[in-house]
């Protein structure tokens, strides 16, 4: 830039903070077609609840909703920074090959906590991170081990058996066992719309999922909606973040900091993505249906620290009664399955 200005760097560098120029870091976001954007929409319409106070239509609480999705977490990063004393040896880190740097995928399952009245965390929420690894004898004998001793391994093809045999025998048994006995058994799990995953109507999904008590749906967010779900809004990043400060060297030591990371983290930063995914599906709405917006910034730090943080947030009612006008043009009846029907009748169109 400041061969293009024709000017010095250090003047670039006092533009900046004088505030005459203005960094910025651009991520790239998923393309949105016409119908994602009308599918976007009645998806944060059918978040809301169907009623209308003081002008404003309130965000269901979201607390029987139960967000599943996976991920890559690699054993470290190709680059890293550290801030090291003037005479302190300068760390060394090494792998085969940086293009293909050891990685394991994780399916991770969270769903609201539940706070009591005076802030204690009466349910975490946080219900589980499951490795997608397996057992394997090792091939050869090294120095290390000799041949035939078990070994940790990634499983780096997840097909749809191997993501029904997660959700059937890992995440909903881990949902009746942590789910609180008082609150609601009917329970959503909201997915993505990745091939590997089973629809609603799989006959072994149907066949556990109305058992012990428990009514449990499989739901699938929006087409190209990463910002629709709380572990790709941020909670995804949290654990990554913990993940990172600690050094492993093997797929064991991997899985065990990935567990370690995801326990770590408090049942108050996991009910503050729930904020700002209410936050986001406003943003929606105002976008009709897209994602061309900055995450809002609502000081919820401040919020927990004074008067508390809200259970839900609101959107204005004129805004609802536009997006619910919008929805009703010829053009913009997609079919979509996202039942808005409730709050087209509280409004009534």
């Amino acid at each position: 830039m400041a061969v293009k200005l024709n000017v010095s760097k250090s003047t670039v560098g006092s533009w900046v903070k004088q505030g005459k120029l203005r960094p910025h870091t651009n991520a790239i976001k998923p393309a949105l077609t016409d119908m994602n954007k009308l599918a976007r929409v009645r998806w944060s319409l059918s978040q809301l609840q169907p009623q209308i106070a003081d002008g404003k239509v309130p965000y269901q609480s979201m607390q029987n909703i139960v967000h599943i999705d996976e991920k890559w977490f690699y054993m470290t990063k190709s680059s890293d920074r550290y801030y090291l004393l003037l005479g302190e040896e300068e760390p060394y880190r090494s792998c085969k090959s940086k293009r293909f740097i050891t990685k394991v995928m994780f399916m991770c399952a969270v769903s609201r906590p539940l706070f009591g009245s005076e802030g204690q965390a009466l349910y975490d929420g946080k219900v589980g991170i499951f490795p997608f690894t397996e057992l394997m004898p090792a091939q050869r004998k090294s120095k290390n081990r000799p041949r035939g001793t078990m070994e940790t391994k990634a499983i780096h093809s997840v097909t749809k058996p191997v993501m029904r045999d997660c959700l059937l025998h890992k995440i909903i048994p881990a949902i009746k066992a942590k789910w609180p006995v008082w609150a609601n058994k009917e329970i959503y799990i909201q997915q993505d719309n990745a091939t590997p995953h089973i629809t609603a109507l799989d006959p072994e999904f149907q066949a556990i999922a109305n058992t012990d008590g428990f009514k449990i749906h499989l739901i699938c967010q929006p087409a190209n909606s990463p910002d629709t779900n709380i572990l790709d809004l941020g909670f995804f990043r949290a654990i990554q973040s913990l993940q990172h400060e600690k050094p492993c060297k093997t797929v064991d030591e991997l899985v065990g900091n990935v567990c370690s990371s995801f326990a770590e983290l408090s049942p108050q930063t996991l009910n503050r993505v729930f904020i700002s995914l209410q936050a986001c599906l406003r943003e929606i709405l105002q976008c009709r249906g897209g994602n061309g917006y900055k995450v809002p910034h609502i000081n919820k730090d401040r919020l927990e620290r004074t008067v508390g943080l809200p259970n839900v947030l609101e959107v204005e009612e004129n805004v609802v009664r536009e997006v619910l006008e919008y929805l009703q043009m010829p053009e913009n009846n997609d079919g979509s399955m996202y039942d808005i029907g409730p709050l087209s009748n509280a409004f009534g169109l």
